[in-house]
């Protein structure tokens, strides 16, 4: 063989390996996107939620008078979600177990709300109730896809060849949002 045949075929092995390097780089960068683009999508519902929870404490305050310790608790856990929500993405995890607390205040909210018909009876509760779980059914379908784009992130920063590109530009894995253990223990119905 020539040289010139030698230098055309490792012309050609170096121009296909670079463009495997730019192509998974360029999948890398998408797929950290799509994260953080999903994780935006949390947040709005995040915040469609905060809105809606000082309307429904206001509303469940006019009925409830010795109900004091709930309403605080929801109170409290939405002040600590939307401070960690101003400090940005960064915060996934916080934010999600902030977010769960919440959830788990606001169910325990609906269950006082139950002993009391005159509330259970009024209409903006009755709406806001709906809105609000609405916006859950629309918070757990955005961490399902957050949890998906994580996923495909993850994979593409562990197969090859991606991983080695992943390695050497310093991509770092995403976390995946969990539920609490309280949320995943089956409820004691009793009759």
């Amino acid at each position: 063989m020539s040289n010139t045949v030698i230098w055309v075929i490792l012309a050609i092995v170096v121009l296909v390996c670079a463009l495997v390097w730019v192509r998974s780089y360029n999948r890398l960068i998408r797929q950290r996107n799509w994260v953080e683009e999903a994780f935006s999508q949390i947040d709005v519902q995040l915040q469609k939620r905060n809105d809606l929870i000082p309307n429904l404490v206001n509303t469940v305050k006019g009925y409830t008078q010795h109900e004091r310790g709930t309403l605080a608790e929801v109170t409290a856990a939405r002040q600590q979600l939307l401070a960690l929500q101003k400090q940005g993405a960064g915060q996934v995890e916080a934010i999600n177990e902030a977010s769960n607390h919440l959830s788990s205040a606001l169910h325990r909210l609906f269950a006082v709300a139950e002993q009391y018909p005159d509330l259970k009876a009024n209409t903006n509760f009755t709406q806001l109730q709906q809105s609000l779980s609405a916006v859950e059914g629309d918070l757990a379908v955005a961490r399902q896809l957050y949890n998906s784009s994580v996923s495909q992130y993850n994979i593409s920063l562990e197969a090859f060849p991606s991983n080695i590109i992943a390695k050497a530009h310093g991509f770092q894995k995403a976390t995946r949002l969990v539920a609490e253990e309280d949320v995943r223990q089956v409820p004691n119905v009793s009759f």
